[in-house]
C-alpha cells in the first residue's frame, strides 16, 4: 500500500497517515508528499473557480 499525505491546516504540515493529527485539521488524503505540499493553494484555485461558476449561474 502507497503512503498517504495529508496537509495539517493548525499546524501547516504536510503528514504521513500513521502520523496525521485530528481529522478537522486535514486536507487530504493525497498521494504524493508534493501534492500535499501544494493543498492550500490548490483548495485556493477550487474556491476561486466554483465562486466564478456561482456568478455566472447567479447572472442568467
Amino acid at each position: 500500500m502507497s503512503t498517504q499525505w495529508f496537509y495539517d491546516t493548525s499546524t501547516g504540515q504536510v503528514q504521513e497517515l500513521e502520523h496525521k493529527g485530528q481529522q478537522k485539521d486535514l486536507l487530504g488524503p493525497y498521494a504524493t508528499r508534493e501534492e500535499a505540499e501544494q493543498a492550500l493553494e490548490r483548495a485556493k484555485v477550487r474556491t476561486e473557480e466554483n465562486d466564478r461558476r456561482d456568478r455566472e449561474e447567479d447572472d442568467w
